[in-house]
């Protein structure tokens, strides 16, 4: 018997997602309900204590294989101590609140680095807590992808952002708030100067967290709208030369195609273009 991936159930997923949507609230200025709902699920709970056998998966990164395996041992002993009963109930009601306050699809849209080891844990996790016969080979699988995450090396940029979130949380509270101010302020000198257009696109990247197709939605939208705006714009030039000039910008913007992805050379360029857009609204009155 094959035990089936679900996302809805992953409790490393579930978490990971959660506080990735408490971040695009916090930065759209809204009031984050995934807040209260990860303090209400994870706190004291069967699945806080799920959510820490994922910890401790990520915690452990290159690594040596005989420490890999003691330590993907002891998860999966640990597992067996877990009330599944308050587990399966916890899920369950943890889904159906998330999906009072979000649209469950693209909530669950958002790619995770982490996605591969979650999946082969969870998929452990449920075979060693089952009392029915697994297929051998898919708990070989399985063990060897969560043992390559666990010694495979880290990716430079990776550790080095870790390395300065785990400094950053090493800070007391006075200093922690100082820290953020100054970033704060060095945000706000960089991007003061966009306009309203440019702080728009802007937020939505940054509130995305992730490439979503909501965010290729929100670009395909802005660009056939900057593509209008520079059309209408270029019937009032009297100047033939700039008016060529600008047909040839609108020309040039164009959707992307259902396989493309947005990339952070989209994000400049919309940013251009709504400067040039400004330049040229200011320029003809």
């Amino acid at each position: 018997m094959n035990i089936k991936h679900s996302k809805y159930k992953n409790t490393g997923i579930l978490f990971e997602l959660l506080v990735r949507q408490i971040t695009a609230d916090t930065l759209s200025g809204n009031n984050s309900k995934a807040s209260s709902i990860l303090k209400k699920y994870f706190v004291r709970t069967e699945l806080g204590k799920e959510f820490k056998l994922y910890e401790t998966l990520t915690k452990h990164q290159n690594i040596s294989e005989g420490k890999a395996d003691i330590i993907l041992t002891t998860i999966i002993e640990t597992s067996k101590t877990l009330n599944r009963g308050a587990l399966k109930r916890q899920k369950y009601n943890l889904i159906k609140e998330i999906s009072n306050h979000y649209n469950l699809e693209q909530f669950f849209k958002t790619k995770l680095p982490t996605y591969r080891a979650h999946a082969a844990l969870y998929t452990l996790l449920e075979i060693y807590t089952s009392d029915q016969l697994s297929n051998p080979q898919q708990i070989i699988e399985n063990k060897v992808a969560i043992l390559e995450y666990m010694t495979s090396s880290i990716v430079k940029s990776e550790k080095v952002e870790a390395d300065l979130i785990q400094e950053f949380k090493s800070y007391d509270k006075d200093l922690r708030i100082l820290t953020y101010r100054v970033l704060l302020e060095k945000f706000n000198d960089k991007y003061g100067s966009l306009n309203d257009n440019q702080k728009e696109i802007l937020k939505e990247f940054i509130n995305s967290v992730d490439n979503t197709p909501k965010l290729k939605e929100f670009y395909n939208t802005k660009v056939t709208q900057l593509k209008e705006e520079l059309n209408e714009l270029s019937s009032n030039i009297d100047n033939k030369i700039i008016q060529i000039k600008v047909n040839e910008v609108a020309n040039i913007l164009s959707p992307l195609s259902k396989t493309s992805k947005v990339g952070d050379d989209n994000l400049i360029n919309l940013l251009q273009y709504c400067s040039l857009l400004e330049e040229l609204q200011k320029s003809n009155g």
